[in-house]
């Protein structure tokens, strides 16, 4: 693995990391405190062709890799987790499923508008008997004459609120091994409708609800691939997000260690430096050693993807690492920071709790220990 980042992947990072720190860390805390969709700060990630990394240059996308999109994502988390995770979702887990699995119209049609920020997508999987389960998917795609007629709901919708089109993953052959289908559903569709915007412990202004599909009929030509291929592409998505999942949370981590670090050298106890001690200095150089860990994981991961090989176990090893890690690392901030980390004047209380989303979503840490070790087994 080739450690060094091309002079396109660096470019583009800096960008990020401009973006980040002039246009969209200003209004973090009050997109968070007021659950609101980040508007600006999207617009702003569509500008520099950061809501379509992967997708090439002529559809409004950056025309680069998987490892780009991960140094992306960490940096817009280092300032805002809400904006990154709906740039994870346009960039992973609708671009990418398009660019994969779509036929040359459906690219023609979606990648332009998707990558441009002009249109905003969602990924409608799981479900509330289900969970992330593939065997658990309950919603129906029947057959009708030359299309389908969708019947189901999905829970936990990320972006469903402002989004125009869902990536919608059904049963298409109940009981079948591989009886699922994706389908490119546009929100504003007779028979789609949304429940009421989730309140969220953290990633509150990446806004989310339940997705209900009612009846809804869909011509052949929003099938994304063919009929029975929904699983390919829902574990290539899956693959995606989990990458995504863990370049997040490596930049919530990294913004939990810069608030310590800086708080730590400035707060002072008498007369000394609280960073003079050393429990605050073994701290801090845990949580560094651990944000490293879970990048390098996370280029790994991305790098196998990028490469065509197998990228699944290595993406929920990256997943389950910085997850972790950024949930120790908001902790320790909030211990470093003392009372103060108990307030919403300081970042950490937001990373705290960003952080701990970071362990659940894109599959639970439970859910990725069970993954691992099933590869393991086979091997």
């Amino acid at each position: 693995m080739d450690l060094d980042l091309t002079e396109a992947q660096r470019r583009l990072a800096e960008q990020a990391r401009a973006v980040a720190l002039g246009e969209i860390g200003p209004e973090a805390s009050e997109v968070d405190r007021q659950q609101r969709f980040p508007q600006k700060a999207i617009a702003a990630l569509a500008g520099h062709g950061m809501l379509g990394v992967c997708v090439p240059k002529e559809w409004a996308g950056a025309g680069l890799d998987t490892i780009a999109c991960a140094l992306v994502i960490e940096e817009v988390a280092s300032a805002c987790a809400s904006t990154a995770a709906i740039a994870c979702v346009q960039n992973l887990l609708v671009c990418e499923p398009i660019l994969r699995f779509g036929s040359e119209t459906q690219k023609r049609q979606w990648l332009p508008v998707l990558a441009s920020g002009a249109k905003l997508g969602c990924f409608a999987f799981t479900e509330a008997d289900g969970g992330s389960g593939l065997s658990g998917v309950a919603t129906l795609a029947q057959r009708e004459g030359d299309g389908f007629v969708l019947q189901g709901q999905k829970s936990f919708v990320t972006c469903a609120p402002v989004a125009e089109l869902a990536l919608v993953v059904a049963a298409s052959s109940p009981g079948a091994k591989n009886g699922l289908s994706a389908f490119l559903v546009p929100t504003a569709t007779a028979g789609v409708s949304l429940g009421p915007p989730h309140a969220k412990l953290g990633l509150r202004g990446a806004v989310s609800c339940s997705l209900a599909l009612d009846g809804v009929r869909l011509p052949a030509h929003a099938l994304l691939g063919s009929e029975g291929t929904g699983g390919d592409v829902l574990r290539f998505a899956l693959d995606a997000g989990r990458i995504g999942a863990a370049a997040l949370s490596v930049g919530v981590a990294r913004a939990a260690f810069t608030a310590a670090t800086r708080y730590a050298l400035e707060r002072r106890t008498n007369g000394a430096a609280i960073s003079d001690h050393q429990a605050i200095q073994f701290k801090l150089a845990e949580m560094s050693t651990q944000i490293d860990a879970a990048r390098l994981l996370t280029w790994r991961a991305a790098a196998a993807r990028d490469a065509g090989g197998g990228a699944s176990t290595y993406a929920s090893m990256a997943k389950l690492v910085a997850s972790e890690a950024a949930s120790r690392a908001a902790s320790d901030a909030v211990q470093i920071l003392g009372g103060n980390g108990c307030l919403c004047d300081y970042p950490v209380e937001r990373c705290f709790r960003d952080a701990k989303v970071t362990e659940i979503y894109e599959g639970t840490s439970e859910i990725q220990r069970l993954g691992i070790a099933s590869a393991l087994l086979k091997e």
